[in-house]
């Protein structure tokens, strides 16, 4: 699993990434190694918009459920559709299974209070 160049985490394992003005979101290989074998994902409508440490999307595992929640402020612009047929995938590399790509209302901001990977996993 490669960690990608930028990406920031939340206290409740959600990671981003900035890619231009859209900002993609996923939830953290420890999260996804916690859960064990990834078998449902509820992901919201594109045109939605999310306040930061909002609800956005739902997860099972064989083990949990469990809530998936904003890290930012933002309008879904893009659902990654293959995850509903496919959410394990999520367990073979959380990093490039993201849920949904958003437009941040203000980035710079809401991330102020996430973590650098290497700090994130120091705190887990």
């Amino acid at each position: 699993m490669t960690v990608p160049e930028g990406v920031l985490c939340s206290k409740t394992h959600e990671w981003i990434i900035e890619e231009g003005k859209y900002a993609a979101i996923g939830i953290t290989d420890f999260l996804a190694d916690e859960l064990g074998d990834i078998v449902f994902v509820e992901l919201p409508e594109v045109g939605s918009h999310y306040s930061k440490n909002e609800v956005f999307a739902t997860i099972e595992s064989i083990k949990a459920a469990g809530e998936i929640y904003m890290p930012v402020s933002g309008k879904v612009v893009e659902v990654n559709e293959a995850l509903i047929n496919s959410p394990e995938a999520i367990n073979d590399d959380a990093f490039s299974s993201w849920f949904v790509k958003v437009e941040p209302d203000d980035f710079q901001n809401d991330v102020q209070d996430l973590l650098e990977y290497d700090d994130y996993r120091d705190d887990v």
